[in-house]
């Protein structure tokens, strides 16, 4: 399909627009949940934060600020180490010099004419940092509290542009040859060879991080690249600083052992059955002598092969099938009631409509699963299902029928309107059978209004459905913002923001290339057409 200039020109500005969009749509979400919500829910949860007390808990707090981006901070004692080892080596801290600095911290009254004080101040502040001092908190006696140590910090807030640039910078990675920084590799290099585990060809490398970078396996989607990796953020209260790219596609089974050869034993008669995936190799700058035994390299770092799908795969296996089912259903049902207007048909399609529109989504999912559990003996929840087959029907079902009912409402609106259209008209006068206005004309033009929305459709079976996952405990996405939003993990709100926001706006693109491709009245290509 060739693109014409003004199509080129509209697809380049509808890029260009829908990338700010994404970019002010992740500022409002940051600004929204770093800076108008109160920071310190983040503890709400947190263990550590609750055994801490006095400064010792205020310093806990800056580290878990830091963690999460809301600022910058800086110890008086790791500047001091950094000075001080530069001058005196890794005894640093038994010299006198380090030892009076450091203890200087603690008297409220002197602190500020230490030389190594104004030194910090004086950095600190010239790079926008603010200085706090934290007083030691002592009894009545004078004796100090528990967690009561004066400290000295430079704190800087990051600003909500900043933080977006932090972000954005870090989103996309490459590896390449310079990736592994260890001066004792001297073999760099990506090439083609053959993949000992999977038979087929693979791009392998030597200086990257990984040490597959392009290969094959069973797993879908079948092929799979370490060359660029996706950073969408971190999540520090609910996945505890896993990534989110690593939650959504890590399977959520248990270890899935098979009969396998390490690296070093390949072409030989030792297998083992281990559940490492070695297509996952990153590179280890410090093997032992086991594991120089098993692998022929530095690349000895894996992680493990689980069972079952990802969160990810079990939210689009879901979507995806109920999609199908909603199109396979709803539009021939959608002509049915249309070519029957104020028949039986029309009535019986009409009470379904209302129904499935009316009702809250929650009462209808708890009715058909009330339905399939009682009438059909369908597995409710789908962790408890011994046959993983049927827990999908459900959840499968809830999503379909709902579905079913939108398409039957549209296809059966936009054929009564064609059905008063002119060209109807023309050719009854030509003596065409209404069965042949129907199938060649009436029911191909309705179908031009739903084209526009059959990417988003595919595309949104990635987020997962919220309502019907929770109900029937699917170990899906569906839950992710939730739960997230619950347990206040900012990491996770920004990261589902942009993972939400990004498919929405494909889906308008490919909606647009869709519609343009199957609409006559658009033309993609140079030749015909005319535009809109």
């Amino acid at each position: 399909m060739i693109l014409n200039s003004p199509m080129k020109k509209y697809m380049f500005k509808r890029i260009l627009f829908s990338i700010f969009s994404l970019l002010v749509v992740v500022m409002l979400v940051m600004l929204l949940v770093f800076s108008l919500i109160e920071r310190s829910v983040i503890f709400q949860q947190d263990d550590v934060w609750n055994k801490r007390n006095n400064n010792d808990r205020s310093m806990y707090e800056y580290a878990q600020y830091q963690k999460y981006g809301y600022l910058t901070y800086v110890d008086y004692s790791s500047f001091l180490r950094e000075k001080y080892i530069g001058l005196y080596g890794d005894e640093y801290d038994k010299e006198a010099d380090f030892i009076k600095d450091r203890s200087v911290i603690q008297k409220p009254d002197e602190y500020l004419n230490n030389e190594t004080v104004q030194e910090f101040k004086a950095k600190y502040e010239a790079e926008g940092y603010v200085i706090k001092y934290l007083e030691p908190v002592k009894y009545k006696s004078g004796k100090q509290k528990p967690g009561g140590s004066g400290y000295l910090v430079a704190v800087q807030e990051k600003s909500v542009v900043l933080r977006l640039w932090d972000y954005v910078k870090g989103f996309f990675t490459v590896e390449t040859t310079r990736s592994v920084d260890d001066p004792n590799l001297e073999d760099r290099y990506i090439h083609f060879e053959k993949d000992p585990y999977s038979g087929l060809f693979a791009v392998t490398g030597s200086g990257t991080t990984h040490k597959y970078l392009l290969y094959f396996d069973g797993h879908f989607p079948f092929i799979h690249q370490n060359f660029i990796h996706i950073n969408l953020g971190t999540s520090f209260t609910t996945y505890r600083g896993q990534e989110i790219t690593t939650v959504i596609n890590t399977p959520t089974g248990g270890l899935d052992p098979v009969k396998q050869q390490y690296p070093n034993k390949i072409g030989t008669d030792e297998y083992v059955d281990t559940a490492i995936d070695f297509h996952s190799l990153t590179y280890n700058p410090n093997t032992t002598e086991a594991e120089r035994e098993l692998y022929s390299d530095n690349y000895t770092t894996a992680s493990f092969r689980q069972k079952g799908l990802s969160m990810l795969e079990t939210s689009f296996v879901i979507g995806i099938i109920s999609i199908i089912i909603a199109y396979s259903v709803g539009l021939p049902l959608g002509i049915l009631v249309a070519r029957r207007k104020d028949k039986l048909a029309d009535k019986l399609g009409n009470a379904y409509i209302i129904f499935i529109m009316s009702v809250p989504a929650l009462a209808y999912i708890f009715l058909f699963a009330a339905i399939g559990t009682s009438l059909f003996n369908l597995p409710y929840k789908f962790a408890n299902s011994t046959n993983k087959v049927l827990a999908y029907f459900l959840p499968v079902i809830s999503l379909a029928l709902p579905q079913i009912g939108s398409l039957m409402k549209w296809m059966r609106r936009y054929m009564i309107d064609q059905m008063n259209s002119d060209y109807v008209k023309f050719a009854r006068a030509e003596g065409m059978s209404e069965k042949e206005i129907y199938r060649i004309h009436i029911s191909k033009n309705a179908l031009i209004y739903l084209v526009h929305g059959i990417p988003g459709a595919v595309l949104f079976c990635l987020t997962g459905a919220i309502m019907t996952e929770r109900v029937y405990g699917v170990p899906g996405v569906g839950n992710l913002l939730t739960t997230a939003i619950n347990k206040h993990d900012n990491g996770v709100i920004v990261a589902c923001t942009v993972f939400y926001t990004s498919l929405s706006i494909l889906a308008i693109i490919l909606g647009d290339v869709l519609l343009a491709k199957y609409d006559p009245r658009i033309s993609l290509s140079s030749e015909g057409g005319g535009g809109r």
